[in-house]
Formats: structure tokens, C-alpha cells, sequence
């Protein structure tokens, strides 16, 4: 059993089952899967940015990405139906936790002028979305001077069936949010 797993099962867990008075312990709601996602406009124009995006999700994820396509021809960015405009990662189980256990631990304090996450980027499911800036905050990834910067979205979901449900979850779990007055 790995240090989130333990977390969920020992803190969690009761908590939620006190606080939003669960019957079933299969009522409590859980994380699912984590979706990670790098969008290359630059992949327009030049392949070997979306192989560089690749590479990166593939050493943080420690999973093989798929490339995403686009689904609209849009003329004025150059951009034809059926392009590589991206890869994405679909996280489960072990992997999920990890990654998530990672993401809290060391990533997010690595942000620079952090002050937590957005307490509004819940949608009505109980699902979280997190958008990253830069992806060399991960320790898996060096800095390189030469390296192109791209951003990163992760998406956190969740069998909550609200999104009180899911802030609450996340928050037990060791996400930073924001206070909010």
C-alpha cells in the first residue's frame, strides 16, 4: 500500500463518511483516474515539438502517450482535421496515485509564488482540473536551456457526485487550495 493510498483509506475515508453521512463505505467517493494532457499549437508547424511534449509526459506519467488529433480544420491557424495537435496520458490505480502523491508533495511546492489552487475548477461532477505553466517543475525533467516550454493539464476525476464532494476529497488528500474570504 503506497503513502496516498494509506492516506485515503486512514483519513479520508472516515472523515467523508462523518461529514457527508455515507451509509455504504462504497459511497465514498474515490479518485478514478488522472488525465494528463500537453496541446502543441507549434506541432503545426514543426513535428518535433510534439515528440519533444511526448517524451516529456511519457518521463513524468512513467506511461506511453497517445497522440491527440485535431477534430476541425481551422484555416487561419494552418491547422487541417486528422493533425497531431497533441498527446495525452490516462492515469489508473497505482499510477494515479503516485502521480497525485508526487504532484502534492513536490511539484506544487516547487511553483514559484504559489499560493495554492483554484478552488473553482471543480465542475458540477466533483472532477478537478489543474493546468500547469511550465513542465520543468517536475524533478524527472531537467532544465534545459535549449528545450521548449509547454504547458501541461491534468484532470482529476472522481466518483463525487458534487463538486462539495470533491473539493472536500482532494482537500483530505493534501491539496493546497487557496482560502477564499
Amino acid at each position: 500500500m503506497n503513502r496516498f493510498q494509506e492516506k485515503y483509506l486512514k483519513a479520508a475515508v472516515p472523515a467523508l463518511t462523518k461529514e457527508f453521512a455515507f451509509g455504504n463505505p462504497h459511497q465514498v467517493p474515490r479518485i478514478t483516474k488522472v488525465v494528463v494532457s500537453a496541446g502543441v499549437g507549434r506541432a503545426v508547424a514543426d513535428a518535433k515539438h510534439l515528440e519533444a511534449a511526448g517524451e516529456t509526459l511519457a518521463t513524468i506519467t512513467g506511461q506511453h502517450p497517445v497522440s491527440t488529433v485535431a477534430r476541425k480544420s481551422i484555416a487561419s491557424f494552418k491547422l487541417r482535421e486528422g493533425m497531431k495537435v497533441g498527446s495525452t496520458v490516462t492515469l489508473r490505480g497505482v499510477r494515479a496515485q503516485e502521480f497525485l502523491d508526487l504532484l502534492v508533495a513536490v511539484v506544487l511546492p516547487r511553483i514559484r509564488d504559489f499560493r495554492g489552487l483554484n478552488p473553482d475548477a471543480f465542475d458540477p461532477h466533483g472532477n478537478y482540473s489543474l493546468g500547469i505553466t511550465d513542465q520543468t517543475i517536475f524533478p524527472q525533467i531537467g532544465f534545459d536551456g535549449n528545450a521548449a516550454s509547454h504547458g501541461l493539464q491534468v484532470n482529476i476525476v472522481t466518483t463525487a457526485k458534487n463538486a462539495a464532494e470533491g473539493k472536500r476529497l482532494l482537500e483530505l488528500m493534501g491539496f493546497p487550495f487557496r482560502r477564499t474570504t
